[in-house]
């Protein structure tokens, strides 16, 4: 970390330490604004650690010294930036579980905003429809799916991106709680400027680094972004149809099947266990069919699907929308690692492309526990060797469909979703 102690004698080394030692534990006292004070001894420190720790490890990784010079001419500290921990200061412990810390999946759904998406998406789908097809035969990832993570990501390119990436990587990977990933998407923001696809300038993003119309970190920019407009550079800031192109290339590389949809909200009978969930307990859709399970539109299943692979999603158990998703759905978390944002898509894509609405069946009174609470219930399943997944306090996939296994063998209908009655029933 920058800021050791330098070299001398042993004794002064100690000294030195020591003094160290007390000042750390003085300004852990502190409240950040408080160390503002510090600032310019930071920002010392900042210049150093540029000089000393970035440029051998740019120097590694292809990057010229004209590149260096260009990408911090001027760059200071983004003190305003969240998760910092500044030298001399402690990451923030792990607050305490007092409050409800997360609430029903149905408010990630607001209905407004989704109608606004969708009359907005389905206008640039008309606009661009020429391009969209083209980006469909080359990736084999539909046009709605691709307009709504645009939509859903920077408000269709509209959405104010004012930071300096490099500023706002640089900050991070010297000074936050996640040091070494924004090390790593700076070297990857550096080797953009050092091939020529962006200035430093031009390089805006959003307060945690994601660039552009796509919102990508500098990683997946190296690895996705394309030229579709024939320009000869990826241009994710100004060109739509790269910033389109390359969503589909992203999805197409993380394993887009072609043809399929996203997956079905679905209708589960009573008599069919809800703790069948995950990716790991796919199986045809005709076999999920034969238990029962029907779409809530009444219509059937396609019949290109039946053969094909479907998984039981029930984000808020029993008490909310049921669905048979295809391995799709599991493609479109890789953008995003959370089955809201997933099904946040789905459905806004479909809306798109079909004029279709909510959800049909409705989101339950759930999500108002607390996290403590929620996290007590995952260490006695893990002590009695079910796997809840991450122990958060967050009721993962795995979390649901062990409490519903747990329900179902003690006599309790299986709801698959932690709730205040089981509070202090799980031992």
């Amino acid at each position: 970390m920058p800021g050791r102690a330098e070299g001398g004698a042993a004794g002064r080394g100690a000294s030195r330490r020591a003094v160290a030692l007390a000042f750390a534990i003085f300004t852990t006292l502190l409240p950040l604004p408080a160390l503002a004070q510090n600032r310019p001894d930071v920002e010392k420190q900042f210049q150093r650690w540029i000089a000393g720790d970035l440029a051998p490890v740019a120097k590694k990784a292809g990057i010229s010294e004209k590149t260096m010079k260009a990408a911090f001419q001027g760059i200071t500290l983004n003190w305003d930036l969240p998760d910092l921990v500044p030298p001399g200061s402690e990451p923030p412990k792990q607050q305490d579980q007092s409050q409800a810390e997360f609430s029903s999946p149905g408010a990630y759904f607001s209905e407004k905003r989704l109608q606004g998406l969708a009359e907005t998406g389905r206008g640039l789908a008309s606009t661009y429809s020429a391009t969209l097809k083209k980006i469909e035969a080359v990736y084999g990832v539909p046009g709605e799916i691709v307009v709504a993570i645009w939509g859903r990501e920077s408000g269709f390119g509209k959405a104010r991106m004012p930071y300096s990436a490099v500023q706002v990587l640089a900050t991070k990977a010297f000074m936050s709680t996640r040091r070494d990933m924004f090390r790593e998407e700076l070297i990857a923001a550096l080797k953009m400027i050092e091939q020529g696809d962006v200035d430093p300038a031009t390089m805006k993003g959003s307060w945690a680094g994601a660039l552009g119309q796509p919102q990508f970190m500098p990683s997946s920019y190296l690895k996705y972004a394309v030229d579709f407009d024939g320009d000869g550079r990826p241009d994710i800031w100004n060109s739509v149809p790269d910033a389109l192109a390359s969503i589909a290339h992203y999805l197409q590389k993380e394993g887009w099947q072609r043809g399929r949809d996203w997956g079905f909200e679905v209708t589960i009978p009573a008599k069919v266990s809800c703790a069948q969930e995950g990716p790991d307990l796919a199986k045809p859709i005709s076999a999920w069919a034969a238990t029962g399970i029907t779409r809530i539109s009444g219509k059937a299943f396609p019949a290109a699907d039946l053969k094909a692979d479907g998984m039981m999603l029930v984000p808020a158990g029993r008490n909310g929308p049921e669905f048979v998703v295809t391995p799709n759905f599991y493609v479109i978390k890789e953008y995003n690692n959370s089955d809201l944002y997933a099904l946040f898509i789905g459905n806004l894509a479909d809306r798109i492309a079909s004029g279709a609405g909510p959800f049909q069946a409705p989101w339950g009174d759930v999500g108002k526990m607390l996290r403590s609470d929620v996290l007590a219930m995952q260490k006695a399943l893990v002590a009695k060797g079910y796997d809840v997944g991450n122990v958060d306090g967050l009721p993962g996939y795995k979390t649901r469909r062990s409490l519903g296994d747990w329900q179902a063998k003690n006599g309790l209908a299986p709801t698959c979703f932690p709730d205040p009655s089981l509070k202090g029933k799980i031992r």
